[in-house]
């Protein structure tokens, strides 16, 4: 037991690059994870890091809220602040695509052998039920998949315009600058909130196709 258990946390350890990868589920099938195992637990994460990144974009946009709404102070504590919080979105996005590929390399190694193994059925029954599991599967990734890759898509206009009006503030410490940024504000709390909508979504989806796999 101590040795699978050492095994585990090292191979949980490994940078997860394309190199290690199937080394890595070979070794985990070996202490009984297999790769549907993994891909219900990196499911998980995503969707665990995208509950995170939504937090990070709506403190970003409260932010920006408190920038916009200076009345008096010192300018740099408020530019340190506001660049703070798109530090946090930037890392937390990144995050969140980092674990989308992960579920992705899993899932691609998952459904290979899957399809490869099917021709190592002896009973015809058993190999178009096997087929059609298969199938099923297939799709509701694919449902699950989609609906990750628009979150991601979403997150990277928003951190760039978070960007330009952190810059904008950092270049122009003074009331003009903040007259400037209050009619950037509409359009970012738009592409915010849209961006908020799409990720508790996303969380749905990651949540059905979890549920689904553990049935």
């Amino acid at each position: 037991m101590k040795r699978i258990v050492l095994v585990c946390v090292m191979l949980l350890s490994m940078p997860l690059i394309s190199g290690c990868q199937s080394a890595y589920y070979s070794a985990m099938e070996k202490v009984g994870v297999h790769k549907r195992d993994i891909l219900v637990d990196r499911v998980e994460d995503t969707r665990t890091a995208q509950d995170e990144a939504q937090e990070e974009f709506v403190s970003a946009l409260e932010q920006f809220r408190k920038v916009v709404g200076f009345e008096g102070g010192k300018l740099e504590s408020v530019y340190n602040d506001m660049q703070s919080a798109y530090d946090d979105s930037e890392a937390a996005a990144e995050s969140v695509s980092d674990h989308i590929r992960q579920v992705e390399d899993v899932a691609e190694a998952l459904f290979d052998e899957w399809k490869e193994e099917l021709d190592q059925y002896s009973s015809a029954k058993l190999r178009r039920q096997s087929a059609q599991a298969l199938k099923d599967t297939q799709a509701r990734y694919r449902s699950l998949h989609t609906s990750l890759k628009r979150t991601e898509a979403k997150m990277r206009p928003v951190l760039s315009a978070l960007k330009d009006n952190t810059l904008f503030l950092k270049h122009n410490l003074n009331a003009r600058a903040i007259g400037s940024l209050k009619g950037e504000f509409g359009g970012i709390k738009r592409d915010i909130d849209r961006l908020v909508v799409e990720m508790k979504r996303s969380i749905q989806a990651s949540d059905k196709f979890i549920k689904e796999m553990k049935q």
